[in-house]
């Protein structure tokens, strides 16, 4: 049993690589923005060019998710990943030597390309190569490995000039790009192109010879052989286009789809991406001063990466569900609190000499939020679209994510600006509420589900071979 989990762990290691390397870029503006508001920064942005160096990434995310998932179904996963890793390496080198801000935000572009080229790469790779039991662990370390790069982030901008900081973030982008040569090609992108011997041979090399992973391999085998029936007459240019217009009236992309939008607000809503970005200007609004906001966004820091490394265990005894509603309910009533608690603060209605307060709220948010809200919808990406519509549900999932980061990250600053410190968590805090309102009724099980049975979930509204009526899946579904 040690060889297989080996195996997969080495192979995985490629991914939770490139998401540290992605923590990086995702938290680089809180080293790069500072520096070029000084004033004796040979480089001068105003808060307009300040929110764009923040946001493009979002902007680039957009191209990157859809060129992603159009070569992943063309080339495979494995020549996509190294692929989408290459501009990450150029936008690295021309911020290093970026002498205007153009070139700058023509590095974070290329930059952007990468993060959402893999990330939702990373979440179809891990579904594919890993088995079911040891899935949930490493779509969880991918959130993990994030928390870590930006928290390296936030300690080396102390110490570091930002261009060092750029060459330091090519080294992890390199040693992921060396692991993926070694990969073998996805057994489910190898079974889709009807290579089915090379399929079971890459199958049973990641898992194992098992009774589990016989009949794994089997439904997956069978749920392809059953699409090509399908799509044998669909060789026309048009056929294929109305096919693709079909999708979105089938009921096993539909539901998916839906799923994947609410928990992408959930995701976004929650402070996953803008804590990172704009850690210090955060806490320099809550604290009301610059001198410690340092020390108090890298302790917010570690518990965050605790929180996360925790998650790993409660992953492990923990329904998904359970997990994201109970923590993210509770998550939602403590950033309601800190909201509150910072409105009452600027209206002088309570004194402002207990930020702790509000510090030990926020510490606690984003502790709960680790555990569910932040983790669990990018896990999604890779779990609930049927392999028949993975490189489409991955492309406008994609766009979705780009669309929210983008109002994230661009909107942040001007919400700060505007509404306050506690206006942005208002806002954020009533999103993820309802979304995780609406995602209770409509989310099933996945935890230790095979994709073939999750994709035959939202095919017949139970999972197979269930026993008795308990056993199947009786959460409430949308009507078709």
């Amino acid at each position: 049993m040690k060889t297989p989990l080996i195996r997969q762990t080495w192979t995985m290691s490629a991914v939770l690589i490139n998401m540290f390397a992605q923590g990086i870029m995702l938290s680089y503006p809180t080293s790069l923005l500072p520096a070029l508001n000084q004033h004796d920064s040979p480089i001068k942005t105003d808060l307009n060019t300040s929110s764009w160096l923040g946001s493009i990434l979002a902007v680039s995310s957009i191209p990157g998710f859809l060129l992603s998932s159009v070569f992943m179904d063309l080339y495979g996963r494995k020549i996509t990943h190294a692929v989408a890793i290459l501009p990450g390496i150029a936008g690295w080198l021309l911020i290093y030597f970026a002498e205007d801000v153009k070139t700058l935000m023509i590095g974070r572009f290329l930059g952007g390309l990468t993060s959402s080229g893999t990330v939702s790469l990373g979440a179809i790779v891990v579904g594919e190569y890993t088995s079911p039991k040891y899935r949930g662990v490493f779509l969880y370390l991918k959130n993990a490995t994030v928390c870590i790069g930006a928290m390296l982030v936030h300690i080396l901008s102390q110490y570091l000039h930002w261009r060092t900081i750029a060459l330091v973030a090519l080294v992890p982008l390199f040693v992921a790009l060396i692991i993926i040569y070694t990969w073998p090609e996805s057994p489910a992108w190898l079974a889709s192109t009807h290579q089915h011997e090379q399929s079971e041979k890459v199958f049973y090399w990641l898992r194992g010879y098992n009774e589990d992973a016989r009949k794994e391999f089997q439904a997956m085998i069978e749920a392809e052989e059953a699409k090509l029936l399908k799509l044998t007459s669909k060789v026309k240019c048009s056929e294929r286009i109305k096919d693709f217009f079909r999708k979105f009236r089938r009921r096993d992309f539909l539901k998916p789809f839906m799923i994947m939008v609410l928990a992408t607000s959930v995701l976004e809503m929650s402070g996953r991406h803008v804590f990172p970005s704009y850690a210090l200007q955060i806490m320099t609004a809550i604290t009301g001063e610059t001198t410690h906001s340092f020390y108090y966004a890298l302790g917010i820091d570690i518990m965050i990466t605790a929180s996360a490394l925790i998650a790993l265990f409660l992953v492990k005894i923990m329904t998904r569900r359970t997990l994201l509603f109970s923590t993210g309910f509770a998550a939602v009533v403590i950033l309601m609190l800190v909201s509150l608690y910072l409105f009452l603060i600027s209206k002088g209605l309570i004194a402002n000499g207990k930020m702790w307060i509000s510090i030990a709220l926020l510490i606690s948010y984003f502790f709960l939020a680790n555990f569910g809200c932040a983790p669990i919808p990018l896990a999604l990406v890779g779990e609930v679209f049927p392999l028949a519509h993975r490189g489409v549900g991955s492309a406008l999932s994609g766009i979705w994510i780009s669309i929210c980061l983008m109002a994230a990250l661009k909107s942040t600053p001007h919400l700060m600006v505007n509404l306050g410190i506690h206006g942005l968590f208002a806002v954020n805090s009533s999103v993820m509420g309802i979304s995780l309102f609406i995602l209770y009724f409509i989310l099933p099980e996945t935890k230790d589900r095979t994709l073939q049975e999750i994709e035959y979930y939202f095919n017949h509204g139970k999972f197979p071979n269930a026993e008795n009526e308990d056993t199947e899946a009786n959460i409430k579904m949308i009507p078709d």
